[in-house]
Order: C-alpha cells, then sequence, then structure tokens
C-alpha cells in the first residue's frame, strides 16, 4: 500500500511542478484563501487512482471532499497543494499531502516536489526522508528551541487575539518562531529534527493526516492545546519532538 501511494503522490508532485513554473488561474475561498486550477486537477487526479487502486476505502479531500467522515475500515485524506498560496507566490514551501488512517494502520506520504524532499511513514517501520531514516531533535530546552506556526485564514475576518497572545508568549520563551505556511511540511520538518515543535489552531483532517503519521513514526508527539489526545478533528495541534511537549503546552496556556 505504501508504495502505490508514493507512486501516486509522486505523479502528483509532477503536476504540481508544472503548474509553479507555469501561469495559473486563482480563484478566491474567502477573503484571503486561495484556490487554483492546480489544487482542482491535482485533487482530481489523487481521488482518481486512491480510488482505483482502493476500492473499498473512502477519501476526505480538501475541495471535493468526496466522503464526509472517517471509517476505521480505512479513509484517505488528501490535501492537493498543502500551502496554496506560497504556490501562487512561488515560494517553494507547498507539497502534495497523502494520509491513510485505519483503524490497525497508518501510512503517510508528503512531497514537496520543487524541493525534491519526499517524506513518508507507515506504522511501526519509521519516518523517511528521500529514503533516509528520519528522527526528531534531542533538544529538551525549550528556550534553545526553534518552533514553527502557522495563522489560520479566519484571522482576518474574526477576533484572534488569543494567537497573537501565544506568538508573543512563544517568542519570549524559545529560540524563535517559522512561519512558513504549510502545515504537512512543518510537521515533517518536525519529524526530521529541523523544528523542535509545532503548534496551529483552526486546522482541517488533510492538513494533517500525513505529517502526524511521519511524526509520530519519527519519535514525536502530538496532542490538542491543553495536552489532550488529538483527533483529526481537533481546532488546535501541538506537535513536538516529545522532549519540549509539556513545556511547549505550559507556554501556549499562558
Amino acid at each position: 500500500m505504501l508504495e502505490t501511494i508514493i507512486n501516486i503522490t509522486l505523479t502528483a508532485g509532477k503536476i504540481l511542478l508544472d503548474g509553479y513554473t507555469t501561469p495559473i488561474k486563482v480563484d478566491f475561498k474567502n477573503t484571503i484563501d486561495l484556490v487554483t486550477e492546480y489544487d482542482k486537477k491535482i485533487e482530481l487526479y489523487l481521488i482518481g487512482e486512491l480510488k482505483k487502486n482502493f476500492p473499498d476505502k473512502k477519501i476526505v479531500s480538501e475541495e471535493y471532499n468526496t466522503d464526509a467522515g472517517y471509517d476505521d475500515r480505512g479513509s484517505f485524506f488528501i490535501d492537493p497543494i498543502d500551502g496554496t498560496t506560497n504556490f501562487v507566490h512561488r515560494f517553494p514551501f507547498c507539497s502534495v499531502s497523502v494520509g491513510y488512517i485505519s483503524k490497525d494502520k497508518r501510512c503517510g506520504v508528503v512531497y514537496n516536489p520543487i524541493l525534491d524532499e519526499l517524506f513518508f511513514a507507515e506504522t511501526g517501520k519509521g519516518a523517511f526522508c528521500n529514503r533516509t531514516e528520519i528522527r526528531v531533535s534531542s533538544e529538551n530546552e525549550l528556550i534553545n528551541s526553534l518552533i514553527a506556526t502557522g495563522f489560520p485564514y479566519s484571522i482576518v475576518d474574526t477576533d484572534k487575539r488569543f494567537l497573537l497572545d501565544m506568538l508573543d508568549a512563544v517568542l519570549k520563551n524559545t529560540r524563535g518562531i517559522r512561519r512558513a505556511g504549510s502545515a504537512s511540511l512543518d510537521l515533517c520538518y518536525v519529524a526530521k529534527g529541523v523544528f523542535d515543535g509545532y503548534y496551529e489552531s483552526s486546522l482541517k483532517p488533510w492538513d494533517v493526516a500525513a505529517g502526524i503519521v511521519i511524526l509520530e513514526e519519527a519519535g514525536g508527539k502530538v496532542s490538542g492545546r491543553f495536552g489532550d489526545v488529538f483527533d483529526l478533528w481537533s481546532d488546535f495541534i501541538v506537535a513536538t519532538n516529545g522532549h519540549i511537549q509539556d513545556k511547549l503546552l505550559k507556554v501556549l496556556n499562558g
């Protein structure tokens, strides 16, 4: 299964790369949330290939949301371009993300074709970047940690002041923050040991499903905002190397 998903994702990445180097048509979902013809083109390709290879599995996707909810017999969560704004502005931090979750098996594949970084993992078999095994960092001091974050599109339309308060607190207690604009890649970079932690609110299951599998297989930890068990519909994600999890949670919650 994993190799099939990898091959499908690699081909989808070629479509993304084609769009990255050619003029594209851009539409708006709301004030600043973008969608392009390539989001739709890649998603339709992924849906078609996954249905052909795994006809009995549900598919939950960003643009077409073909199957609502989750089936513990197996569901795919796909994001055709995680980091669409980056894609539109030619900032090379965007990816194709495909996660598979069932009661007894999980797979995650995240591919950034611009930087040619392929992340993947399967339950109990470790996490990899371009076929080399990766592990989270060993940093256990928050003040020495580099943290990634993101902001929801809704921050423009609604009062999200608590996120700015969190940002201020994290800046004062860590080495620094990076806001690169792709949740799946943020999780993969924690898995790779580039970032020591990551937090964000208002994400969707397709944003994080694959990245969570990769991070946890690399030795990382994921929870909700208050240390609660994270599920794919949780409103807030906190993901770290595990060593700074409690310390980051404490700062985030004041």
